[in-house]
């Protein structure tokens, strides 16, 4: 305790050290200063106080005070070292009773000072290192020297169980056999089973795989060591193996546990790429992971976890039966897997009753996990800014927006004209999407800033597909093409709006050529081999395709991009009118809805809510009395009269029930048929 509290106050002495040397030498302020023939001439007459000596081989310093109206004043003056100066100053001094007179030898204390001088500056050095390395080792556990020691995070109670991660059910069913065996190893071993020793998590950022390697710590009741593929790596050769060799040494000695290695690909890229070549730190920290995961016994209890986002790049070796032997792809959650997840995410949050989580996991295809729970923290935040006891709908609605395109911009003011050609831009791409099968449906559009978008469409699929079809991504291209169409066809110019859009398009029509095989130039994939040598690749890998092919890609790619051009020109056109009508709408609104889209697509306005309900009531009524009226052997033509006369007694907006009626007609009819 004694020694914590000196080294705490060690920084303190050698500040005050320095202070007092430098004081010691910076204190003869206020001091006369006399010249040689001046002091020699008034030494006689002055009454001298304190006086001292130095010889030095030619000249002699001497300093002192003297009484000077009843005052002591400091005084220095050099003179000649001769016997006969000596003699006279040795009187003079004498003579004043009070003098206190020293006389000393320069070359000894020049000696000593000189010593000190050479020897202090290396104290202080030591003094700093030692109260460096004092702060390292806080605590007592010499972590200055635990270098080549692992950084891997020990956690013996988990507390996270399967309940806590949703939207990944078979995952969870593929680790139960890692639980099982944890928990009662005898049952497999009497089985004669292996019980897989590592096991990879693939899947994008997000999707919950750390978290799912806990949750089989959790449910198995085991430690839970966890590091990063970068703690590995240091610019000290060595250091990684080392690090290596230590986690398995202390797995082995808690065991059973669970080792979990996220980011993989920073240690377990392919060898022999890059410039390293096979001396570098990264590869030798890799072969000792080789190596140990081969050491591993049967009954050691031990299992290897890892994640990554890029398993392409992982070296084979790695990947072989023995080591990673099984791998689970981790996903993004499909609109089921986002409600579950919501719900989880949901249980400390205190959500209005118009909080509808259902539809939320509807408008967030391609959400991850770590997506989802964003966007339920940002309608908190959004709800406690707002000063409300509850996070509404309209808070969640914000928060996928900001998730997805960053706060609004409010403060960013258009011009008129600007704000007209963004409108007309984002009323293109709403168009596509209302009026092409295969486009996906119109969510809500929106003209307000927000990141570097000057307005978006929100669209989600009409079904999500595992496998989309070359339509499928016809109508992205399409879709993507509305917003440029548009401005070329109300404005009769186009703006750079529409840089992202076409970069997205191209990014497409690339693969669809390239990858897809989805061309004239059929199902062969041409890679261009770009940033390979990052990725664990060697040097030598390129394209493998000639420069002919490679001109006939640009062709294809080129032929996608102009078909779909046309289509969206051509659906823009044959809808001026809805695209003005939504425009208009954007102008003035800024943002609607895909419930207000449909009314005007419908409508050709804007109706309230209490209009649709009387709208939705009077044809519900109308269509059921029809039914009633041909299962009476009315005709369709009369029913039809009745109807409309009963729609303008009722005072309902001015809608067109007549087309409506007769397509509803048109259903029962066949409906009845059948």
């Amino acid at each position: 305790m004694n020694n914590k509290k000196f080294i705490s106050f060690l920084p303190y002495i050698l500040v005050l050290g320095i202070m007092l040397l430098l004081i010691s030498y910076g204190s003869e302020g206020n001091t006369k200063n006399f010249n040689y023939n001046e002091f020699m001439t008034k030494a006689n007459t002055m009454t001298f106080t304190k006086a001292e000596m130095s010889m030095g081989t030619t000249v002699i310093d001497v300093k002192g005070s003297y009484s000077e109206k009843g005052k002591d004043v400091n005084f220095t003056v050099r003179v000649p070292n001769t016997e006969k100066n000596v003699s006279y100053l040795t009187d003079v001094f004498k003579k004043s009773k009070s003098t206190n007179l020293t006389v000393s030898d320069p070359n000894r204390e020049s000696l000593l000072m000189k010593f000190l001088m050479n020897v202090f500056p290396f104290l202080l050095i030591a003094g700093v290192a030692f109260f460096m390395f004092s702060k390292m080792n806080a605590g007592g556990n010499n972590k200055a020297f635990e270098f080549s020691k692992s950084r891997a995070k020990i956690e013996g109670n988990i507390k996270v169980r399967f309940k806590d991660v949703a939207g990944c059910d078979e995952e969870k069913e593929e680790v139960k056999e890692i639980i099982d065996y944890l928990k009662d190893p005898k049952r497999f071993t009497d089985m004669g089973a292996r019980i897989p020793k590592g096991m990879l998590m693939v899947g994008p950022p997000g999707t919950g795989k750390t978290l799912l390697a806990k949750a089989v710590a959790g449910e198995a009741d085991v430690p839970f060591f966890s590091i990063s593929g970068s703690d590995f790596v240091e610019m000290f050769v060595g250091t990684g193996a080392s690090r290596v060799r230590d986690m398995f040494k202390k797995a082995q000695q808690t065991a059973p546990c669970i080792v979990f290695i996220d980011e993989i690909d920073a240690v377990g890229r392919q060898r022999g790429a890059g410039m390293g070549g096979g001396n570098d730190e990264r590869e030798q920290t890799l072969n000792q992971l080789l190596v140990e995961m081969d050491g591993m016994g049967e009954n050691k209890g031990i299992v290897i976890i890892a994640a990554t986002n890029r398993p392409d790049v992982l070296d084979p070796a790695l990947l072989r039966s023995g080591r990673f032997d099984r791998q689970i792809t981790v996903n993004l959650p499909d609109k089921r897997g986002r409600y579950e997840i919501l719900k989880v995410h949901a249980r400390n949050k205190k959500l209005a009753p118009n909080a509808n989580l259902e539809g939320l996991a509807k408008r967030t295809p391609g959400f991850s996990g770590a997506d989802l729970e964003n966007v339920l923290n940002e309608g908190a935040i959004l709800a406690v800014r707002d000063k409300r006891k509850v996070i509404t709908m309209e808070d969640l609605d914000e928060a996928i927006d900001r998730v997805m395109m960053g706060p609004a911009k409010k403060s960013k003011k258009y011009t008129d004209r600007e704000k007209r050609l963004v409108a007309f831009h984002e009323a293109g791409h709403a168009v596509i999407g209302l009026k092409l099968d295969d486009a996906d449906k119109v969510e809500k559009v929106t003209i307000i800033p927000r990141g570097e978008a000057g307005g978006y469409n929100l669209m989600t699929p009409k079904e999500e597909k595992m496998m989309p079809t070359k339509a499928d991504f016809m109508a992205q291209i399409t879709g993507l093409m509305g917003g440029r169409v548009a401005e070329e066809v109300m404005f009769d110019e186009v703006s750079a709006g529409a840089s992202n859009d076409i970069q997205k398009a191209t990014k497409i029509a690339k693969a669809m050529v390239r990858s897809w095989g989805m061309s004239s130039l059929g199902p062969i994939q041409y890679d261009d081999g770009t940033g390979n040598v990052f990725l664990g690749r060697d040097y030598g890998s390129g394209s493998n395709y000639s420069g002919e092919i490679a001109y006939e890609i640009d062709k294809e790619i080129r032929k996608i991009i102009n078909e779909c051009y046309d289509r969206a020109k051509q659906i823009i056109e044959d809808n001026k009118d809805l695209l003005t009508l939504i425009a208009e709408t954007l102008i003035e609104e800024e943002t609607i809805t895909s419930e207000q889209i449909y009314n005007l697509m419908n409508y050709g306005k804007l109706i309230s809510p209490e209009d649709e309900v009387r709208a939705a009531e009077a044809k519900a009524k109308a269509a059921e009395q029809k039914l009633k009226d041909l299962e009476a052997g009315i005709t369709q033509e009369d029913t039809a009269e009745e109807v409309h006369e009963d729609v303008q007694d009722s005072k309902e907006p001015d809608i067109d029930f007549d087309a409506a009626l007769k397509e509803l007609t048109k259903n029962d009819y066949d409906e009845h048929k059948e």
